[in-house]
């Protein structure tokens, strides 16, 4: 069942309370100010902010733009509903989407800005860069014919440059370590997937690791082939990663709850004033039913990350391991409008399988309600959980017995603090600088680095060298003195982190995160879990 699917009809009634539809479905056919009564003050109540428009237009001392008054009253018209009904401009929205939609058009590279030059990180697999023979290391000095390498432009102005519709073309000039002549590439742009699942690896012989960084309509497919290469590896407990997962689509969250639990167990029920009660319910094909499973939040995960812990949660299914989720349990709709602006409009409520809400208040304001996760951790929350209380009249409880809450995010079985035993003064000055010099020692050592293609054997050989000194001299070259007592608190972290950002640029996220992994205080705590 999709939940996302355009209800129109249900939502016009709605639609036309609000200054969004008076303003851009019916705003041309209302009479001009002049064409009223000179004296009235009797007006329509439903045709005021009409009304109200027209008058500026035609009486106001200077001259305005009356589409650029419509999109500044839309947002304030949005302030009075929820925090998530939003409204998306045009030049925005298509951006907005990308991350749903599961691509983008371009050509199919990530890069970094180093000394102000677009440095090729790495090319996308089977993509027109990749095609065309881009390297990882390759620096791009001009895009059509422009000069971009000194001219101090923003990441956002070089994607601007690099994206484009399919099938346009965009002239490159590269500077190639070995070559003494930039060489030219003419780049056909095309659809470039963006991954929504960062890895699934083994961490141990019978462990299985999944993380989903969002919820898109690539998600679950990418999912299940992630599932499937662990299980012939011969995995029987399964961790799922969810920390930092801001949500997506609910449909590829309830896809990926339905691998786990047994014929119709409900996965999540959603309801609103003009939306009757909808279920979603396992259909019992799920590819992993049975086997030990873990999920991991924090207080980024949210929206769809919640329905997904919470049906396992609900379910008696598995453990739920980290911190306080985020705590938001609205559906949105997606509506578009002519003019290829777009409007994310809450429609109902979700509830997990034993009926609670984890939507938290925000009848205090946004400001309020956003700022919740700082005053989170002022309270320390994120270091011990006794800090966190929930109100008897939200209570829960499972099919198995346990008591779960409503009204504020997925509180997990088993909580993991923030771990900050490694770090001290040294660690927060150079913190910005670990990657810097990831890079700059993977661009002077690639073609070392490049005999390694597995995770693991490139860290055996990254631990023969001498990185945690060679980072001491190049953050001292930025004035930042050693610390000895720094070091002794957080060389490991450093040089652990410093490790994981040179497998990255070599090897991706596949890479990466079997080297983060070592300190990553809430997976270890969530696979020496599953051990025992």
């Amino acid at each position: 069942m999709n939940y996302n699917n355009n209800k129109k009809s249900i939502l016009l009634p709605v639609l036309l309370a609000v200054a969004l539809a008076i303003g851009i479905l019916i705003g041309k056919f209302l009479p001009a100010g002049d064409d009223l009564p000179q004296h009235s003050n009797i007006r329509s109540r439903n045709d005021k902010l009409n009304s109200i428009l027209n008058i500026i237009e035609s009486n106001y001392v200077d001259s305005v733009n009356r589409d650029d008054l419509v999109e500044a009253a839309i947002p304030a018209v949005l302030k009075k509903l929820d925090p998530h009904s939003v409204y998306i401009p045009a030049k925005d929205l298509a951006r907005a989407n990308e991350p749903l939609q599961g691509n983008f058009e371009g050509i199919g590279i990530s890069f970094n800005m180093v000394t102000d030059t677009i440095l090729v990180i790495s090319t996308i697999p089977g993509g027109p860069s990749e095609k065309m023979g881009l390297l990882p290391g390759d620096k791009i000095l001009y895009v059509n014919d422009s000069l971009v390498a000194g001219k101090h432009i923003s990441d956002e102005q070089v994607m601007g440059m690099l994206k484009g519709p399919k099938g346009t073309v965009v002239k490159i000039k590269i500077l190639r370590n070995g070559e003494k002549e930039l060489l030219p590439f003419d780049i056909i742009r095309d659809k470039i997937p963006i991954y929504s699942i960062d890895v699934s690896y083994m961490v141990n012989d019978n462990t299985g690791y999944i993380k989903i960084n969002n919820f898109a309509m690539t998600t679950f497919e990418e999912f299940m082939k992630g599932l499937r290469d662990l299980k012939e590896q011969g995995m029987t407990s399964l961790i799922v990663d969810l920390r930092g997962n801001s949500g997506g689509i609910m449909e590829a969250a309830i896809q990926i709850a339905n691998q786990f639990l047994k014929e119709d167990e409900l996965i999540v029920y959603t309801k609103g004033r003009a939306q009757p009660r909808n279920e979603a319910r396992a259909t019992g094909k799920g590819e992993f039913e049975t086997g030990n499973l873990v999920v991991l939040i924090d207080e980024w995960s949210a929206s769809a990350s919640e329905i997904l812990a919470g049906a396992i949660q609900d379910n008696d299914r598995g453990t739920i391991i980290g911190r306080r989720s985020f705590g938001k349990g609205l559906v949105q709709e997606p509506i578009s409008f002519a003019d290829g602006s777009g409007l994310r409009l809450t429609i109902a409520r979700y509830y997990t399988p034993t009926g609670r809400s984890i939507q938290k208040p925000y009848t205090h304001g946004f400001d309020e309600y956003f700022d919740d996760l700082t005053e989170r951790y002022q309270r320390g929350e994120f270091e011990v959980p006794d800090s966190i209380h929930f109100s008897d009249s939200l209570k829960f409880t499972t099919p198995g017995g346990r008591i779960v809450y409503g009204g504020g995010g997925i509180m997990p079985d088993n909580f993991v603090p923030v771990d900050t035993s490694g770090v001290s003064p040294y660690f927060v000055k150079t913190r910005s600088l670990i990657y810097r010099f990831a890079l700059k020692y993977t661009e002077n050592n690639r073609e070392v680095l490049k005999k390694f293609t597995a995770a693991r054997e490139l860290e055996k050989y990254l631990d023969t060298q001498p990185l945690t000194n060679q980072f001491v001299q190049y953050a001292s070259a930025g004035n930042i003195k050693m610390d000895r007592e720094g070091l002794k608190t957080s060389g490991e972290i450093i040089n652990t982190q410093i490790k994981a950002y040179i497998a990255r640029n070599m090897l991706d996220n596949k890479g990466f995160y079997p080297i983060w992994e070592k300190i990553d205080t809430t997976l270890l705590y969530a696979i020496d879990f599953l051990k025992k």
